[in-house]
């Protein structure tokens, strides 16, 4: 996957917000902790000028945050997102899925995709403009 031309920069992923509503986020390979992902939220919350909006995020291969990252990531979804859809190569999305989900279901609708199109699709339903 290429990056746009015009993307915001991240720590832990770069950002476009299209016309359609929805937030493009490409991931980096950077460990999450609860200070990159406050700041990211920050980030994500200025991009959108604090609407809550549908997320498409290309995943990559990242070390596994602690406990405590997870928790606060979980509980900080429905602030930021309507729904989220990650498209990854085969396996990926669902074993991220798993390891934050293990004990409880996604606070807000959750998909995995290895197609960005048919994701695109899915998260069509979650926009409002």
């Amino acid at each position: 996957m290429t990056q746009p031309e015009h993307f915001i920069e991240g720590e832990i992923a770069d950002y476009r917000y299209d016309e359609s509503g929805i937030l493009y986020a490409y991931s980096k390979s950077i460990k999450r902790t609860v200070a990159n992902i406050s700041s990211n939220i920050s980030l994500v919350k200025k991009i959108t000028a604090d609407k809550k909006v549908p997320l498409l995020i290309y995943l990559c291969n990242s070390p596994v945050p602690d406990k405590e990252t997870r928790k606060f990531s979980t509980e900080q979804l429905p602030n930021v997102y309507t729904a989220m859809v990650m498209v990854a190569k085969p396996g990926l999305s669902q074993l991220i899925m798993s390891i934050l989900f293990k004990f409880q279901k996604p606070p807000i609708p959750m998909k995995s995709f290895t197609n960005d199109v048919k994701a695109k699709d899915w998260l069509l339903q979650f926009t409002t403009t």
